[in-house]
């Protein structure tokens, strides 16, 4: 005799609901539905646990899917606890009641087993691809069996129905394809199976299918034909779970490019197994190139995460900080608070924790590369580099302290890419500061005159070549108690108490002079002055606080910069024969001092490498000397 029953009204809208808006993904049904087959032989094993008649062999367990094209069904079959009558109209009649659920909290995990199911909706996702659903199944130590019928929001049936085996079928009707959405990819053996490795590819039972192979026609050569055979689609154990002692650098390449984090080879790997106020494994992976869209705002961050061994979230951004968003890998818990899709986690406590361990982790295992294996870690800086970097920088430096030992700079004594640690070790005692030069490149950075006095005190100098360098290292301020120093600073801090004399003297002595070469640069310059730093140069420019020329320079090629200037001050090398020819000039010829200070203003922005103003007056100045 069948019941004919109508869901709640609450049900009703939460059906719709749930259908509509709670799943993104038409594919998740398979997922759900397999989770579910997956606790019902649960639950047979752990009954096993407390039944002496019971005997648990895994072996005799699993989820089978089958296809049949012509009616356009797709069935799941489980040899699971199964259900009764009562349990079908409960678990399946009551929309968000989980039966999982009511068992996972009486009964603790044992032997790895958990219960996947925390919410009764799952089941009903199979109605986005569905027009109807028809589950049968018999329950554990009972003749009977009972199928429960349903075509969506207006109710269900439960008969009285044959099954030989205990366990749950569940029949889906697949809906037929609209102009928006083709149904008929869930009736493909290859998108079924690519959506289970995806998912479900970690379920600990054999998930089987139907599937289609090629062999040669007998008693032909060149013909062949196709055949069915059964097979395990996925591989039930988990690399994440097996001992680390049974794993090779070959198993875990292997499992990176099979998960597709990459198509390069992976610099290391990190395999956690934690066992404390939150329980969790992952693999972590350090890739050795730049991903192509890296620094792009298609780049999406994130660990895959898994729930005892289901795919929850293809990317949770939430486990990774920024700066280390370059990170590929998965992470698989037990203990997440998992929101009513599982598509999406509820921010908790646990998932804080998760996250600020491997963050932790992370940074050992970069420190660990930078310390034993540093040409790994260089390589691994020159794709990543520019990211810790901004990691210092942003949030307004509240990252330096995880971040600053893990920078790297080119240096001036070795040519070669040294840590700041490095640096500080082997500072003079005399020299009071860290001090960086900022350029294009290298090479343009040897060739700034400011550099040399700072070198001929033998003064180690960090060439910084990233327009990101000098934003992070203002953030930083200090290291081990030594502030940074950029060449091009007002003060350098190099001359003693008798160079200090020479040079206020200088600038005493030519007050005149230097007035009057800054009158003709107003606007332009904060001052003029005779420079503490050049050596074979004749003049160069030099900033007072905070903001430098390499950072105005970043700063104006942004939209909106606006009229973002340093403040800059023209030094002169009075030690140089163009001094001399200054001085004639003020002397004798105030015409030819005003052309010879435009060509040294603008002589001293080419080489900073900023815009002339007016590059026509500049050629018309250097054919006026000409001639």
């Amino acid at each position: 005799m069948a019941i004919k029953k109508e869901f709640q009204a609450e049900s009703k809208r939460l059906l719709d609901m749930m259908i509509n808006s709670i799943y993104t993904q038409k594919e998740i049904f398979l997922r759900e539905l397999i989770s579910n087959s997956s606790d019902a032989i649960d639950k047979i094993y752990y009954r096993a646990l407390t039944d002496d008649t019971l005997v648990f062999n895994k072996e005799d367990y699993f989820i089978k899917l089958t296809i049949d094209k012509e009616n356009r069904t797709l069935t799941l079959t489980d040899t699971g606890i199964g259900m009764t009558q009562e349990e079908l109209e409960n678990n399946l009649g009551v929309i968000a009641k989980s039966g999982s659920l009511a068992f996972k909290k009486e009964n603790e995990a044992k032997d790895g087993h958990n219960i996947i199911g925390q919410f009764g909706v799952g089941f009903y996702s199979a109605f986005m691809v569905a027009d109807k659903l028809t589950v049968t199944s018999k329950t554990l130590g009972s003749d009977e069996a009972w199928r429960w019928e349903s075509e969506g929001a207006d109710g269900y049936t439960i008969t009285p129905a044959e099954k030989d085996s205990v366990g749950t079928e569940i029949v889906l009707t697949i809906k037929a394809n609209t102009e928006e959405d083709s149904y008929d990819e869930f009736l493909e053996e290859y998108r079924l199976r690519s959506i289970i490795k995806k998912y479900s590819d970690f379920i600990r039972y054999p998930i089987k299918m139907d599937v289609t192979n090629h062999r040669p026609k007998e008693g032909t050569e060149n013909e062949f034909e196709d055949y069915k055979e059964e097979q395990t689609v996925n591989s039930m154990v988990p690399i994440w779970r097996k001992n680390k002692s049974e794993l090779t650098e070959e198993d875990y390449t292997n499992f990176y490019m099979e998960k597709r984090y990459g198509f390069d080879k992976p610099l290391k790997h990190l395999h956690i197994s934690a066992d404390g106020a939150v329980v969790y494994n992952a693999i972590l992976f350090i890739p050795e190139n730049t991903p192509f869209d890296y620094y792009t705002k298609e780049y999406e961050k994130g660990l895959e995460l898994y729930s005892n061994g289901v795919l929850i979230m293809d990317k949770c951004g939430d486990l990774l900080p920024d700066y280390f968003g370059f990170v590929k890998g998965m992470v698989d818990s037990e203990d997440l608070s998992l929101n009513i899709s599982r598509e999406m986690l509820q921010h908790d406590r646990q998932l804080s924790l998760i996250a600020k361990n491997i963050k932790n982790k992370i940074k050992g295992q970069l420190q660990s590369l930078l310390k034993d294996e540093r040409e790994n870690y260089e390589k691994f800086y020159q794709a990543f580099g520019r990211q810790l970097k901004y990691g210092v920088y942003s949030d307004y430096g509240a990252n330096k302290d995880t971040l600053q030992d893990l920078l790297l700079f080119t240096s001036s004594k070795e040519n070669k890419l040294v840590s700041l640690d490095e640096y500080v070790s082997r500072m003079p005692e005399d020299q009071k500061y860290i001090y960086y030069a900022a350029g294009e490149s290298i090479s343009r950075i040897e060739k700034l005159p400011q550099i040399e006095g700072v070198l001929e005190k033998g003064y180690e100098v960090l060439y910084f070549t990233d327009d990101i360098d000098e934003f992070a290292i203002k953030m930083i301020t200090n290291y081990k108690e030594k502030e940074f120093k950029s060449i091009s600073s007002g003060d350098l801090g190099i001359e003693d108490s008798a160079e200090k004399e020479e040079n206020e003297a200088q600038d005493n002595d030519n007050k005149a002079l230097f007035e009057a070469m800054q009158e003709q640069l107003a606007g332009k310059v904060k001052a003029v002055k005779a420079s503490k730093r050049l050596r074979s140069h004749p003049v160069c420019l030099s900033t007072e606080g905070e903001l430098t020329i390499e950072m105005e320079k970043v700063l104006k090629a942004m939209p909106n910069s606006g009229d973002v200037q340093a403040d800059k001050v023209l030094e002169i090398n009075v030690n140089h024969d163009v001094f001399k020819s200054l001085k004639d000039a003020f002397a004798q010829d105030k015409e030819k001092l005003s052309l010879y200070t435009s060509l040294l203003y603008h002589q001293a922005l080419l080489i900073e490498g900023l815009p002339i103003q007016d590059p026509v007056e500049f050629t018309n100045d250097i054919c006026k000397v000409m001639v």
